[in-house]
């Protein structure tokens, strides 16, 4: 008897998603966030859910050094990586433009903030308000010091203080500087060095490679720890402004994605969305952008035929800085809490909103609820109290592996737009 095949890893993670949600949601309806339920998830099932996240994010750091110092080196031309850069950065530029100012359209359309009255004001920031405390604030920066410290003076602590304290474009610049030295130098020499970082890459990938066989059962904790706290309640109070994020996150995947495949790309939509099913079922699940690079670019090369070089080098910084989803949460989420508060905001005051939230997308930390700390300086920017950001918290997850797919998508789209811009031939 023939050997059924096994199921596609995508598929599997989404059957882990499904019973994870089930089951946290048979559990917050039977005995809802009691003191024991709450012990369960902070001690057991949390830490639980976090090794398979832990897996891959030990080795993010040596895979972004080592794909990004090979895709500039195997570029060779430095006219030739100034010329991806720009078109990267560009495409970037734009794109998260358009997805903010899609967010602030909405949010206007919509108004979710409108309608609360001064007690259940009081009553949010009194139960869930308390929350904020635990979102690390990020320390003020002035003038040239937000240019200063993409340049780390201690490449190894940047390493260190990446997820923590932001340090991850820093971490790029090195190894982007890395990459221009080696092309610089005589080939012959740097060739072993070569080998040795695509040595570090292809074990990486193995190590990613067998984490990710836990996938679906780290996602099925991941998923009951969100379910089993909040339920459904939390979505009902906040209905409309979950629906508004979520529409303008749908408007902008399927709506602008399809136009710039179809336009700049010249690819089926359809089909483009088809081949990287995989690279958004493991956005959504774990809610990183980190977490999803390697997927992404394995996917990218053997599905889309994008070359190694370019999509190890746009991939890798699209990871932190093309961030569309995240830029348009919290133009949303800004506009939503000033609304919620009160807080009338002229055509010039939201127009600064947009160019702040596009400015945070690009340095937002691709982590879960990495934008929490960005969306906080923003809302105290115009006149939100710091404490309204613990408000949010409870579907913010949700949230986040919804504005996580985007993300990585905006990324796989940038690097088949600047693949087909330099000549190269997709897959049909």
């Amino acid at each position: 008897m023939p050997r059924r095949a096994p199921r596609p890893l995508h598929r599997q993670i989404l059957y882990g998603m499904a019973a994870g949600a089930v089951i946290g949601l048979a559990v917050n309806a039977i005995w809802g966030p009691t003191e024991p339920i709450q012990t369960f998830v902070r001690t057991i099932s949390q830490p639980a859910g976090r090794v398979f996240l832990r897996l891959i994010f030990m080795v993010v750091i040596p895979l972004i050094f080592s794909a990004l110092v090979l895709g500039v080196a195997e570029l060779g031309d430095l006219g030739r990586l100034g010329r991806i850069g720009l078109k990267t950065l560009a495409f970037t530029l734009a794109l998260s433009s358009i997805s903010v100012m899609v967010g602030v359209g909405l949010v206007n359309l919509a108004r979710p903030g409108v309608g609360f009255s001064e007690a259940e004001r009081a009553t949010l920031m009194e139960v869930l308000g308390k929350s904020a405390a635990d979102i690390k604030k990020p320390p003020p920066k002035e003038g040239l010091q937000i240019l200063l410290d993409l340049i780390p003076e201690n490449p190894l602590k940047a390493m260190v203080d990446a997820f923590d304290k932001g340090e991850m474009l820093a971490v790029m610049v090195f190894s982007l500087f890395i990459g221009i030295a080696i092309t610089l130098c005589d080939a012959r020499r740097m060739a072993p060095l070569l080998d040795v970082l695509r040595s570090i890459y292809d074990v990486v990938m193995k190590v990613i490679a067998l984490a990710m066989k836990l996938a679906p059962y780290g996602v099925a904790i991941l998923v009951f720890n969100v379910t089993a706290l909040f339920g459904i309640g939390i979505l009902q109070t906040f209905g409309w402004y979950v629906g508004t994020v979520i529409a303008g996150l749908a408007l902008h995947q399927f709506g602008v994605y399809s136009l710039v495949l179809k336009l700049m790309v010249r690819c089926s939509p359809l089909a483009f969305f088809s081949r990287i099913r995989e690279i958004m079922v493991t956005a959504f699940s774990t809610s990183s952008s980190n977490a999803t690079l390697p997927t992404s670019m394995r996917v990218t090369e053997q599905e889309l035929g994008v070359p190694r070089e370019i999509g190890g080098f746009v991939l890798t910084v699209g990871s932190t800085a093309n961030q569309n989803g995240t830029a348009l949460y919290e133009g949303v989420t800004v506009l939503f809490l000033a609304q919620l508060f009160g807080v009338e905001l002229s055509l010039g005051s939201q127009i600064t909103v947009v160019l702040m939230s596009i400015l945070a997308g690009v340095g937002t930390a691709g982590v879960p609820g990495g934008s929490l700390p960005m969306v906080g300086a923003l809302a105290v920017s115009i006149g939100v109290p710091w404490e309204a950001l613990g408000i949010i918290l409870g579907v913010d997850r949700l949230l986040d592996m919804c504005r996580t797919v985007l993300n990585v998508t905006g990324d796989v789209v940038a690097a088949a737009y600047v693949a087909r811009s330099e000549g190269h031939k997709l897959k049909a």
